[in-house]
C-alpha cells in the first residue's frame, strides 16, 4: 500500500536532514511542499529531482484531492520549507485525510525549532508550554500571554522578525523581569542567542532579521506557592466581610475591625470589599 510520508527538514543547516529523509525523499513519486521553490533547493542539494507539487495553507483545499490521487498510484512526501509538517506549519489536513482514505502514514523525523531554542535557553526542558505563533491582535496577543504567565514550566513561542519588537514590548507587559532566552537563525551561519529580560531584548534588536524562537522561563515554585497563599487570604477576607455585610455594619467600620482581626492593611480589605460591592450590585 502506498504510503504518505511526513518528512522533517532542516529548519536552516541542511547538514541536519537525516539519511533516512535523504532516501524517502529519493524514492518518492511526488513531494507535497509548503514552497516547491525552497524545497527544489534542498533536493538539488541532495542531487535528486522527484515530482514537486505546491501545498499550503491557502491552496490546501483545491490540491487535497490532487495529492490523495497521486498517492493512491505511489508514496508522497509532505514537507514544509523548515522542521516538521504540522507544526504551526501546513500539511495537518492531507495527514488526516490520508489516513482516513486508508493510507498507511509514517513520520520521517527531523530537526526541531521548538526542542533546539529549548535546549539553548539553558532553562529546564523536563516539560514545556508550546504557543506556537501568537495572535496578530495586540489585545488578544496580551490576554494569552497573561493566561500563559502563571505556567510553572517554560514557554516556547514562534515570531517573524517585522513582529518581533512589538511581541517583545507585550511580553515586557505580561512578564516583567521574567528571564527569556532569544533565538535567532537557528543552525545558520548567523546563528544567534540573546539571554536577558524583554526590556533588554528590546534594547538588543533594533532591526532583527531571520526567524525568532522565544523560550521564556516558566514562573518560579516560590510565586506560584505565593498566588495560591494571596488566593487563600482573599477568601478569608471575602468571609469575613460577607458576614458583616450581612449584618448591617457599614463599609468603615467592617474594614477597620477586619484589618485589626488578621493584622492585613486597610487598604487591601477595602478592596476586598469593593470587590463584593462590585458582584452584589
Amino acid at each position: 500500500m502506498p504510503t504518505l510520508y511526513i518528512v522533517g527538514t532542516p529548519i536552516g543547516n541542511l547538514e541536519d536532514l537525516t539519511p533516512r529523509a535523504a532516501r524517502i525523499l529519493s524514492e518518492v513519486s511526488l513531494v507535497a511542499a509548503e514552497d516547491t521553490r525552497v524545497t527544489r533547493r534542498l533536493l538539488s542539494h541532495l542531487g535528486i529531482r522527484p515530482r514537486t507539487t505546491s501545498f499550503h495553507q491557502h491552496n490546501w483545499r483545491d490540491k487535497l484531492a490532487v495529492v490523495l490521487a497521486e498517492l493512491a498510484e505511489g508514496d508522497v512526501a509532505l514537507v514544509t520549507d523548515a522542521g516538521m509538517p504540522g507544526i504551526s506549519d501546513p500539511g495537518s489536513e492531507l495527514v488526516v485525510a490520508a489516513a482516513q482514505a486508508g493510507f498507511k502514514v509514517e513520520v520521517v523525523p527531523g530537526p526541531s525549532a521548538v526542542t533546539a531554542a529549548l535546549a539553548l535557553s539553558g532553562f529546564a526542558g523536563d516539560s514545556f508550554l508550546f504557543l506556537g505563533f501568537l495572535p496578530r491582535r495586540k489585545k488578544d496577543r496580551l490576554v494569552g500571554l497573561r493566561e500563559a504567565s502563571f505556567s510553572s514550566v517554560p514557554l516556547v513561542l514562534f515570531e517573524a522578525p517585522h513582529r518581533l519588537r512589538a511581541t517583545l514590548t507585550d511580553l515586557n507587559t505580561a512578564f516583567g523581569e521574567r528571564p527569556l532566552a532569544v533565538c535567532r537563525e537557528l543552525t545558520k551561519l548567523h546563528e544567534e542567542v540573546f539571554r536577558g529580560t524583554a526590556a533588554q531584548a528590546l534594547e538588543h534588536f533594533d532591526s532583527p532579521r531571520g526567524e525568532v524562537v522565544i523560550v521564556l522561563r516558566g514562573r518560579p515554585v516560590e510565586a506560584i506557592e505565593a498566588d495560591e497563599d494571596q488566593a487563600g487570604v482573599d477568601e478569608d477576607l471575602r468571609r469575613m466581610l460577607s458576614e458583616l455585610r450581612q449584618d448591617g455594619v457599614r463599609a468603615k467600620d467592617a474594614v477597620a475591625r477586619v484589618s485589626e482581626t488578621t493584622g492585613l492593611a486597610k487598604n487591601r480589605v477595602y478592596h476586598i470589599w469593593v470587590e463584593l460591592d462590585r458582584e452584589s450590585g
